[in-house]
């Protein structure tokens, strides 16, 4: 399964689906999608990526432990929901600044899912592929 075809094309179609993974992130807290779904697709990307190439390819691209991603994704969220305290109003309270763009913690904490989430799976994935090889 690891022709040249399949390799030169999945390396391609990764970068689309990590492009469209981030609008859906950015885009969840206005419409629907969200952290939950973008970091799924992104995933889903880097699985293409382990059939084309590897599991131990993709651990030397992303970098990071995908453990410590998901620890950073937890620990964003947590952030967001705290903020609000700070301002005396109740846990996960969404806080908004004024900027050109809408900016506030209901993104913050859809960052922090993506995060998680992705750490997360992409552990599962990469641990489950080195179990099977």
């Amino acid at each position: 399964m690891k022709s040249v075809i399949f390799r030169t094309t999945a390396h391609i179609v990764i970068g689309i689906m990590l492009l469209f993974s981030l609008y859906l992130l950015f885009r969840g807290h206005n419409e629907p999608g969200g952290g939950f779904i973008g970091a799924l697709i992104a995933v889903i990307a880097l699985a293409v990526l382990v059939l084309a190439e590897s599991g131990e390819y993709v651990r030397q691209r992303i970098r990071f432990s995908p453990e410590l991603i998901a620890v950073t994704g937890v620990g964003i969220s947590l952030t967001s929901g705290l903020l609000a305290l700070f301002r005396d109003q109740a846990f996960l309270t969404g806080i908004w600044w004024k900027t050109i763009l809408p900016l506030g913690t209901p993104l913050l904490f859809d960052i922090g899912v993506y995060l998680a989430v992705t750490g997360a799976v992409l552990s599962i994935l990469l641990h489950l592929v080195e179990e099977l090889s």
